[in-house]
């Protein structure tokens, strides 16, 4: 798997003390992103930040797909398979699941995973990975919060992305894009992104951009899809966030930088049920 900066770009960043730093949630599904803990820094720091922690929030009550971390993907709930990609990455110092849910927490419990237990008043998954920071024992310098309904993560994509922001100074954040598919062009639920000549975050959309005046794809232009690896502090909303539907929107409303790196990587996310089975033919093709 490829895992590269979008550009070359030489970084500078002012010392401070040791903060906390946030990386969210993985991958071609929606990405959940609110206010983080109290203790995020949102400035540069030339402290090596060593110690990572993998967050799975989940919960039950789904509008779109009620009971989706426990679906069966291939005789598994998607909740242990999202986990289990999640442990072969070799930047997490740990991976815990967040969960407000009883039946999610005894699931994930009895294929071994650690589960913290979280407010029912959690707005979305973000929330829900700050109120389980506050409760581990051990501090972290990056929280990578990883959405659980990817059963097809790539452990590579989490280590790119942690490695990017270890090696960026500047950036307060990052994330990852791919390539954009032409039929996904105008899937508000495919969230795209256009990027500067040095690898950082100008936008994110759920419409098509760049949008050219003829209304139409361009063949020849690389279009790139947001895969949601990305960092975000405590921060209001914003009116590009609330008018996209897209919490990253209110880090760069306020100024902040994302670092993006591109990779190889082809979306699979579960959004609704009938996505199920388009998981499991390619997890078959993959086994066979």
């Amino acid at each position: 798997m490829d895992v590269r900066p979008c550009r070359s770009s030489s970084s500078s960043g002012s010392s401070s003390s040791s903060k906390l730093w946030i990386v969210q949630g993985i991958v071609a599904s929606a990405v959940i992103v609110a206010g983080l803990a109290a203790r995020t820094y949102l400035g540069g720091s030339r402290k090596f930040r060593s110690r990572v922690v993998g967050i799975i929030p989940a919960r039950f009550a789904s509008s779109r797909f009620p009971g989706k971390p426990l679906v069966q993907i291939l005789g598994k709930p998607m909740i242990q398979r999202t986990w289990e990609r999640a442990k072969l990455s070799t930047c997490l110092n740990h991976v815990v699941v967040a969960t407000d849910d009883e039946k999610i927490a005894e699931c994930c419990r009895g294929f071994g995973a650690d589960v913290i237990m979280t407010s029912e008043s959690c707005r979305n998954g973000t929330e829900r990975c700050n109120e389980a920071l506050q409760k581990l024992q051990q501090k972290y310098d990056v929280v990578v919060n990883i959405q659980g309904d990817e059963p097809l993560i790539e452990p590579g994509i989490i280590d790119g992305i942690v490695k990017a922001l270890q090696a960026a100074p500047d950036a307060v954040f990052s994330t990852a894009v791919t390539a954009l598919k032409p039929e996904d062009a105008f899937d508000p639920n495919r969230v795209k992104c256009v990027v500067d000549n040095k690898g950082y975050a100008i936008y994110f959309s759920r419409g098509l951009i760049p949008y050219n005046k003829s209304g139409a794809v361009n063949p020849r232009y690389p279009y790139l899809l947001h895969l949601g690896i990305q960092l975000y502090p405590a921060l209001p909303p914003t009116p590009l966030q609330l008018e996209e539907d897209l919490e990253q929107l209110k880090v760069l409303e306020n100024g902040y930088k994302m670092k993006v790196i591109k990779v190889d990587h082809e979306a699979h996310g579960v959004d609704a049920p009938e996505d199920v089975e388009k998981i499991e033919a390619l997890m078959r093709e993959h086994l066979s």
